[in-house]
C-alpha cells in the first residue's frame, strides 16, 4: 500500500516573517521544541531556517542574532511536496536535492513539514534511524 506525505507529515508549521530576528527564531524553536521554521510572508512560502542554519550562517560568522533577519539567513529555494504525493517521491527528492526535511505545500499555502525522520519511522519503524529520530532532543546537558 502506498502511503502518502499527509500520512506522515508533522501538519501545522511554525512560521515566521521575513524580518523576525533570528533569536525569535532560536526562541520559538526551543519553546516548540522544533529544529526548522517557516519563513512566509501572509501564509507565502518564502523559505525555511534550521536550528544549523543560525549557528552556521549566523552566529559563527560573528552577525548579531538579536538584528539579524530570518530571511538573511534562511534557505530560500525550499524542495516541497505536495500533502497527496507518495512517501517514495518525497525520499527521491530528499536524495536528489540532498536535504533531510521538505515543505509540504498545498495552493501555494505551507501546510507541514516532512522529514527524513518521519519517512524513515514510517518505512522502517524500528531501524535505528527511526529510533534516533523519535527519541527525546538533547537536554543540553
Amino acid at each position: 500500500m502506498t502511503e502518502l506525505v499527509k500520512d506522515v507529515m508533522t501538519p501545522g508549521v511554525r512560521t515566521l516573517p521575513p524580518d523576525a530576528s533570528l533569536v525569535e527564531a532560536a526562541r520559538l524553536m526551543r519553546d516548540q521544541d522544533i529544529g526548522d521554521v517557516i519563513v512566509a510572508d501572509d501564509h507565502r512560502l518564502l523559505g525555511m531556517l534550521t536550528d544549523r542554519d543560525i549557528a552556521v550562517r549566523s552566529v559563527a560568522m560573528g552577525h548579531d542574532p538579536h538584528i539579524m533577519p530570518v530571511r538573511s539567513v534562511c534557505t530560500p529555494d525550499v524542495v516541497t511536496v505536495r500533502p497527496e504525493q507518495d512517501t517514495e517521491e518525497a525520499a527521491r527528492l530528499m536524495r536528489v536535492h540532498m536535504v533531510r526535511r521538505l515543505a509540504v505545500v498545498e495552493d501555494g499555502q505551507p501546510r507541514g513539514i516532512v522529514t527524513l525522520g518521519d519517512l524513515a519511522r514510517a518505512r522502517e519503524p524500528r531501524s535505528a534511524l527511526a529510533d534516533i529520530c523519535s527519541g527525546p532532543p538533547n537536554s543540553g546537558a
